[in-house]
């Protein structure tokens, strides 16, 4: 018994494609538009094509895109973790000057409950959640982020000029979610005394 081999008739399906997208633009084209709908129109058109050009710019010339480094970590064992120990919460300088915080939320605080760190100076934050999703948020800087549980959030800073910054949560968290809060005291770079233990960050992930 002989089988004759299936041919999709590719060209019909092209055309009945055609066809529809001709009529659906004959459709749209006998449609009767107010001289002032239509501008509204081509207002709003142009408004999306401004915020599309502005992502595309950001994204090839500024370097600003969506996060690609995606770090887990089991919630429930931070404490056996190595980098988010208790000893090794805080502000911590490595062989290369580079200063790293590390902190950790929980409802409702966040721990450390204080720490200064030099103003004018490339600071960078590793937070990671012990429980349910959080939001740290930093008034007059750009930190602002979530904390996702299970996965470690990091955010490269700076404080412009010396004062009291507090640390405050922007993502409900349960009742007590109002007092959640921290603080970070900002000293001049020249008053700032660096921890007298020096850790690399590659000795503490390990």
């Amino acid at each position: 018994m002989k089988i004759e081999p299936i041919t999709p008739k590719n060209h019909d399906l092209i055309g009945k494609v055609v066809d529809f997208i001709r009529d659906f633009c004959t459709q749209i084209r006998s449609v009767h538009v107010d001289h002032l709908e239509r501008k509204w129109i081509n207002i709003a058109l142009l408004v999306v094509g401004l915020l599309v050009a502005i992502i595309t710019i950001d994204a090839f010339f500024h370097g600003i895109n969506p996060p690609s480094k995606v770090e887990t970590i089991d919630s429930a064992k931070l404490h056996l973790s190595k980098e988010f120990a208790e000893s090794n919460l805080g502000v911590q300088i490595d062989d290369q000057g580079n200063i790293t915080i590390r902190m950790v939320a929980g409802r409702y605080s966040f721990f450390p409950k204080h720490i200064a760190v030099p103003a004018e100076t490339k600071l960078t934050f590793r937070w990671v959640s012990m429980d349910v999703l959080h939001g740290v948020h930093i008034p007059m800087t750009n930190m602002s982020t979530m904390i996702v549980p299970g996965h470690v959030a990091e955010i490269t800073t700076s404080f412009p000029k010396p004062g009291e910054y507090p640390v405050l949560c922007n993502e409900y968290c349960g009742l007590g979610h109002n007092h959640m809060w921290s603080n970070i005291s900002v000293v001049a770079k020249e008053d700032w005394l660096a921890p007298s233990k020096l850790t690399a960050n590659k000795e503490i992930k390990q």
